[in-house]
């Protein structure tokens, strides 16, 4: 029977989407009624065929007695306590038949039902919101709930996001992605490879473990980069939880783990192609193109509120440029003070841009999150980072659109050059910043003043 293409459900969850039941057994109504055994205390997954006939089978009979049984085809053992609980699923760690640890990923039983209404709600109170204040516009929040909360239900679709990224990011060996088991998931219950660490916020583990802040910043920067800027298909829920770190016993590196690939942007080439400009000249301070590039994704008039959201620096450190200094508490303090006061701006902003920009403002400000907890938040290796990407990105689109090949090569070759001008400024900042290149700039200066 464990062969078989497993439909499976769970049972374990309260109606709140957040707790077990404890030791009751669940309503008739909500998938039948089924005692689980002590292995697997609260929790069961269990067959489609053996859900769906639990419904019409007295409770205490030999034949419920059978159908139960069946249940330890799947698991040797099974916590019931949950890895992490959210409002639409839990996560449980089990073994396999085989002796595989697996995460067992399982959805509330009472979530589908309940989120049609909740987003009718949602669009209800807004509506009503709208009447009292004109000026209030956030309706858009209707429609993206519409738009990705089906995509996030669905299991099925958020392990084909994890295999896809993984495929498209195989080149960066830190990035370990969980496989998927598909035997036995469904759209519903996700089984998955096990896998643990710290979370990617978490300096003191980093410290405990020997792992180097500065390198999962910049590696985690390199993903995003890598993501939004050249593939166009961005996983848009990095918050701590679901973005681990963890040393490598054998080869002593360090890995980002990356989970819950429920949530995914795809972003359009135009969309993709005026973003990366847009970074381009944001990074250079050319404020030309800053107005040009953000009025394209909808900015209009409100262009350096736009910057400022994008940077999360203040409109004086975008026109001096934001890789010239890091991120001061006092430049901290105007930000939070003028995202009140500006407020009616920043909702008429959020209605006209692109939706594809939505997500990526939220993913924007988790990763600057992460940045400020491990301190290394606007570092220049971010932007050189960001940079790489961009000119990537811009040169595979024009090569795309060009049929002559002379046309080609110069793009390739403009490419080429641009990557090294990066590079040559980022081995400058090395040696600035390091003692060997305090020494390098104290022999120049003594050659110099020894000529003289």
């Amino acid at each position: 029977m464990a062969r078989r293409a497993l439909k499976l459900a769970s049972l374990a969850a309260a109606a709140s989407g957040i707790y077990l039941y404890g030791n009751k057994f669940l309503d008739p109504n909500d998938f039948g009624v089924v005692r689980v055994g002590r292995a697997i205390a609260t929790t069961a997954v269990i067959t489609y065929d053996y859900l769906t006939s639990l419904r019409s089978v007295p409770y205490g009979s030999e034949e419920y007695d059978f159908l139960k049984s069946q249940i330890k085809e799947l698991f040797v053992s099974f916590e019931d306590t949950p890895l992490g609980a959210a409002s639409l699923a839990q996560v449980h760690k089990a073994v396999l038949q085989d002796g595989t640890t697996v995460a067992v990923k399982i959805q509330h039983p009472k979530v589908q039902a309940q989120s049609s209404k909740d987003i009718l709600l949602m669009e209800v109170l807004l509506l009503v919101v709208k009447q009292i204040f004109p000026d209030f516009e956030f309706m858009w929040l209707v429609e993206e709930a519409k738009k990705n909360l089906p995509l996030e239900l669905d299991f099925l679709n958020e392990g084909r996001n994890a295999e896809k990224v993984a495929h498209m990011l195989k080149n960066f060996d830190f990035l370990k992605v969980p496989r998927i088991y598909w035997e036995l998931s469904t759209r519903r219950v996700l089984l998955m490879e096990f896998m643990e660490g710290g979370q990617v916020n978490d300096r003191a583990y980093m410290e405990r473990n020997g792992i180097n802040v500065n390198e999962i910043s910049r590696n985690l920067g390199k993903l995003y980069s890598e993501m939004i800027f050249v593939n166009g298909f961005v996983h848009c829920d990095p918050h701590p939880g679901n973005v681990l770190v963890k040393k490598c016993p054998a080869s002593g590196k360090a890995h980002i783990i990356l989970l819950d690939h429920g949530l995914y942007q795809v972003l359009s080439e135009s969309f993709r192609m005026d973003y990366c400009r847009l970074w381009q000249a944001l990074i250079k301070a050319d404020m030309k193109r800053v107005q040009k590039y953000s009025r394209r994704l909808g900015a209009g008039d409100l262009y350096p509120l736009f910057a400022c959201m994008l940077t999360a620096r203040s409109w004086e450190s975008v026109n001096r440029g934001i890789d010239r200094s890091p991120v001061s508490a006092s430049e901290d303090v105007e930000i939070r003070s003028n995202a009140a006061a500006y407020l009616p701006q920043i909702t008429q902003l959020l209605n006209n841009v692109p939706r594809q920009m939505l997500l990526l403002l939220k993913t924007n400000d988790l990763l600057r999150g992460i940045e400020s907890a491990l301190h290394t938040r606007a570092s220049a290796s971010s932007f050189l980072n960001m940079s790489r990407c961009c000119v990537r990105a811009v040169s595979m689109y024009q090569r795309s659109k060009s049929h002559s090949l002379y046309r080609r090569a110069q793009i390739s070759l403009t490419e080429a050059l641009s990557l090294w001008q990066i590079n040559l400024y980022e081995l400058f900042l090395w040696l600035k910043g390091s003692q060997l290149g305090n020494w390098v700039i104290a022999l120049l200066s003594w050659m110099h003043h020894s000529t003289y």
